[in-house]
């Protein structure tokens, strides 16, 4: 790469240059050599010294508070100025490469903050919206009762009961909303220890029988008589993190169809999957399944329960543990979510 040059060196390059046109012209007008050379050393200084003045004062200096502002701006560790102190120092190139690099970062920055900007508008409007509709059935229920049904005994017990399946319905909600808001904040640092991840799916297939069975659906292993896989995790959250995809699995699967869970050997890490045979998800809902409150049929989703930061709960659990979780899907034919946990 081609050095740029010092304003010294411009300085003598356009003094030279004035110096020899200027020695040409006297040579021509007279043959002295001595006049020439005269001519040629005076014209040779003076020129260098009223460019360098100029460069050094109009354009080398601003430029290096330029510089030096940014330099400022971009870090808090003054022995960093000291760089330009050197007179071998070329402030225009590195100005040049500093903007170019501070443009750079503020483009991705100002990216960013947008992004945050339209994530925070759809996060309040969700959560207004998943709040509202709770609320509005409550105050429904009530306001009739207050308004004479409370009498009568046909719709009363009826409407107490719906009020109270909102208030649970309104109550998850929060839980999970508070629940989210501690794992991003690290306010619920994670308990390792050693456990077998097959009995730990045991407790949640017991925890789900009743659900399985009003869904019709069978949970089982991929492989008979798994035996015991010992990873090292949190137990607590790992246990929320199978209820709540083995739920989603009974939720979305088919009626009448199996939920499968199955596990891989991956060299340091254990993979744990569980499919359904249900409808599948469509290609373009999956990069945004793992986002708060995301739907890909909120109708229905809705009306079938949950707060819609089940998956999200998952994915901040999982990246906790410094893993991965992932979706993989096929229109018709189901849906296999899986996560990785480290070997006990």
């Amino acid at each position: 790469m081609r050095k740029n040059l010092s304003p010294r060196s411009i300085a003598f390059i356009a003094g030279l240059a004035a110096a020899v046109v200027s020695a040409i012209s006297v040579a021509i007008v007279s043959l002295d050599l001595l006049s020439v050379i005269a001519t040629f050393l005076a014209v040779l200084v003076l020129c260098y010294a009223v460019f360098f003045f100029l460069l050094q004062e109009f354009i080398y200096n601003r430029i290096k508070v330029i510089y030096k502002s940014i330099y400022r701006y971009k870090t808090q560790y003054s022995s960093d100025l000291k760089k330009l102190n050197t007179k071998n120092e070329d402030p225009l190139g590195r100005v040049s490469r500093e903007v170019v690099d501070w443009m750079k970062i503020n483009r991705d920055e100002i990216n960013q903050l947008k992004e945050q900007e339209n994530y925070r508008r759809d996060f309040l409007g969700n959560v207004s919206h998943e709040l509202k509709t709770p609320i509005q059935s409550i105050q429904g229920y009530i306001h009739t009762l207050l308004d004479g049904a409370l009498e009568d005994e046909n719709v009363n017990r009826q409407f107490l009961t719906k009020a109270s399946n909102s208030t649970d319905r309104l109550i998850e909600l929060v839980d999970d909303l508070t629940k989210i808001s501690a794992l991003e904040g690290n306010k619920d640092p994670l308990t390792i220890e050693t456990f077998d991840l097959v009995s730990l799916c045991d407790e949640v297939m017991e925890l789900v029988e009743n659900k399985a069975k009003k869904n019709k659906t069978a949970i089982q292993y991929r492989q008979k008589n798994s035996k015991a896989l010992f990873v090292e995790a949190d137990k607590a959250k790992i246990r929320q993190v199978l209820a709540n995809l083995v739920v989603n699995a009974l939720k979305y699967g088919k009626s009448g169809g199996v939920v499968t869970i199955g596990f891989y050997d991956m060299d340091k890490n254990i993979l744990t999957e569980i499919t359904d045979e249900g409808d599948g998800i469509a290609e373009e809902h999956i990069p945004r399944l793992f986002e708060r409150f995301y739907r890909t049929d909120r109708g229905r989703s809705r009306d079938q329960g949950g707060s819609g930061l089940g998956l999200a709960i998952v994915k901040h659990i999982i990246e906790a543990h410094r893993q991965t979780v992932n979706v993989r899907s096929t229109l018709g034919m189901g849906s296999t979510f899986g996560f990785t946990l480290k070997k006990g």
